[in-house]
């Protein structure tokens, strides 16, 4: 069960101002949209669940809804994100204080004692403004010679990009965190990985109550 919550604002414009309709069903006296309280207020708990890192599994089973309602809520929140998280690094005053390049391995894939930076996934992170930015960069590339690709590799592993100050930074706790938060996920699809990238990197930047308020405004605008 959710427990009623009191919702004295418009989702979609903020105004205070609502009438109460028939059903339970709310309309805003500025932008004139109707809605239901009750999806409203199921939707406001999935958000605050989401920024809480409660799984679609367990916030389903809690509130008693369908998992794949759940599930497919916070593939949508992960991509309102992306795209919110692109439009704040492009539009702000920019401050590149350090940058470093960074080779993302998979659990199993660090189990692995032989594993090539060519099955890593490639990842650029900058940090400007007191945030992180991350850029996921293209596999790399691999030479006909095995004994070409060994050698790249090994110059990779040696130059790697870095500013002179990216390890004094929370770049490298960003890291960090990525790598423990991506764990609990048990294997994500590559074609996906972005999304979740893009998660743990609004989730670092942003206290928890920023992050409900954001996701908020997100989901209703």
């Amino acid at each position: 069960m959710i427990k009623s919550m009191e919702i004295t604002k418009c989702p979609f414009c903020n105004a205070r101002r609502l009438y109460t309709l028939q059903n339970n069903y709310k309309k805003c006296s500025s932008c004139y949209k109707k809605f239901s309280l009750k999806k409203v207020e199921t939707d406001y708990v999935i958000i605050s669940f989401f920024c809480n890192n409660i799984s679609a599994h367990k916030c389903a089973k809690i509130l008693n809804i369908n998992y794949r309602t759940v599930q497919n809520r916070y593939i949508f929140f992960r991509k309102l994100i992306a795209t919110y998280l692109e439009n704040e690094y492009y539009n702000s005053i920019l401050d590149n204080s350090s940058y470093e390049e960074f080779y993302y391995f998979t659990e199993k894939e660090k189990k692995n004692k032989k594993r090539s930076l060519y099955n890593a996934i490639n990842l650029l992170g900058f940090y400007s403004n007191r945030k992180i930015f991350t850029l996921l960069m293209p596999k790399l590339p691999q030479y006909n010679s095995q004994e070409d690709n060994q050698i790249f590799e090994k110059y990779l592993k040696w130059h790697k990009i870095y500013s002179q100050d990216s390890y004094t930074t929370p770049l490298n706790v960003f890291w960090r965190y990525l790598e423990e938060n991506l764990k609990k996920y048990k294997g994500i699809n590559e074609k996906n990985f972005f999304y979740y990238l893009k998660e743990c990197e609004f989730k670092f930047n942003y206290l928890q109550n920023k992050q409900i308020e954001i996701l908020k405004s997100l989901f209703y605008n």
